[in-house]
């Protein structure tokens, strides 16, 4: 037995689809709006949809985009209408929407389509992490431009930016629709022409290199002087520059050199700090929908909270805090106290390490923006109270956060 959704305005097609499914044994739900699909979806996780199209507040394509954009699509959807087109079904199909049915529906052909649909259900899992429907902000919209422009091209590309940076979620943006998209340590543990294969007409990422071993290294090589034959792109990315990868990681400079014929710096969180909602939003959909945790929602609250962090582990760090108030949350509703726990317990761990045989200047440069990212994350963004702390007068402290390339936090008096 399964439970089916049925989505339509008209009470006749609600109650018809609901007898005969009961009587093949399914548990069936009933909508007459999107804004009681939703709740429906939500709360209960159907094992399948049959959508219509035209409704009266949002149309069944809209909500198929929504759930699609939102990482809902766990389930299979199939569309209905008696006033379809061609053109219709095939948009409907591209979102994500497994078949679509005509009214007035033959008894066989339902039977027959939710029989497939509910036999590929495990098949239908929620979609990974995306940066391509995000960009609020205006560095992910630059970023997101420049990748697009960047994918026309073949040569090997180096990203270049912090540590914890999900580096692989920016390079996905590179590999055409349908094309592979091969990363993971077996790849340079066993460097073969098989892998090259697996990855024609695609992209090759390799993490960060300053964790690659002289073995790994050699592997990619083989990779990298192979790739072109194999219409493969190799994608790199590395929290440190290339002299430091040859003098501290005993990278071989002409190797070096190919992987970054291109080069482009990721921005960190901080600097999208716009998109830093939605991105927890899916997160937390992601979650809830591979069932690691219960049904659970953020409050306006608790991510505007989220949004003024200033994320010093950037992606990393929010994909922990996500899971962390996911498991730990006590409520349905995520709140800004259970963000000011989690982000207080975070606070605490130990700070990344200062490199001490840098030059002078640039120690002092690191440890000040060290210091000051963990001022302002101790005081959730209080620009009184990293002022007071830190002893420097307000609009002094503005300056050095400016040169410092650091957000300012909130500007509230004293």
């Amino acid at each position: 037995m399964a439970q089916i959704l049925v989505v339509d305005d008209e009470v006749g097609i609600r109650d018809l689809l609901s007898e005969i499914l009961a009587d093949e044994g399914h548990q069936v739900l009933l909508a007459e709006s999107a804004s009681e699909a939703r709740r429906l979806r939500e709360s209960h996780r159907p094992d399948l949809v049959l959508l219509d199209i035209w409704m009266p507040d949002t149309d069944g394509i809209s909500l198929l985009k929504e759930w699609a954009a939102s990482g809902q699509l766990g389930m299979p959807v199939v569309m209905m209408s008696g006033h379809g087109t061609i053109e219709t079904a095939v948009e409907a199909t591209r979102i994500g929407a497994l078949d679509y049915l005509e009214k007035p529906i033959a008894l066989q052909r339902l039977l027959a389509t939710v029989k497939r649909a509910l036999r590929n259900h495990e098949a239908v899992v929620p979609r990974e992490l995306s940066l391509a429907t995000l960009g609020r902000s205006p560095a992910l919209t630059e970023t997101r431009k420049r990748l697009a422009q960047l994918a026309q091209a073949g040569a090997p590309l180096m990203l270049r930016g912090e540590r914890g940076m999900r580096p692989e979620l920016f390079a996905r943006l590179l590999a055409a629709a349908g094309a592979p998209f091969v990363e993971g340590p077996e790849m340079l543990t066993e460097a073969s022409s098989v892998m090259l294969t697996r990855a024609a007409g695609g992209v090759l990422f390799v993490g960060d290199l300053s964790l690659l071993g002289r073995a790994e290294q050699k592997n990619l090589e083989f990779l990298l002087a192979r790739s072109e034959k194999h219409k493969a792109r190799v994608v790199s990315f590395s929290p440190i520059d290339a002299r430091a990868l040859i003098d501290k990681h005993e990278f071989d400079a002409g190797m070096l050199a190919r992987l970054s014929e291109l080069v482009l710096k990721l921005p960190a969180l901080r600097d999208f700090a716009e998109d830093v909602p939605d991105l927890a939003a899916l997160l937390l959909v992601q979650l809830v929908e591979t069932r690691a945790c219960p049904p659970r929602r953020f409050s306006v609250a608790a991510l505007n909270a989220l949004r003024h962090h200033l994320w010093p582990g950037n992606l990393a760090e929010l994909d922990s805090v996500v899971k962390n108030l996911a498991l730990g949350a006590l409520e349905e509703d995520i709140d800004l106290s259970d963000v000011e726990r989690v982000l207080a317990a975070h606070a605490g761990s130990s700070p990344p390490e200062i490199a001490l045989d840098r030059p002078y200047r640039e120690a002092r440069e690191a440890f000040e923006r060290l210091y000051f990212e963990h001022l302002l994350v101790r005081e959730n963004g209080s620009m009184s109270k990293v002022a007071e702390h830190s002893g420097l007068e307000r609009t002094h402290l503005y300056r050095k956060l400016k040169a410092l390339g650091l957000p300012v936090g909130r500007r509230e008096e004293s």
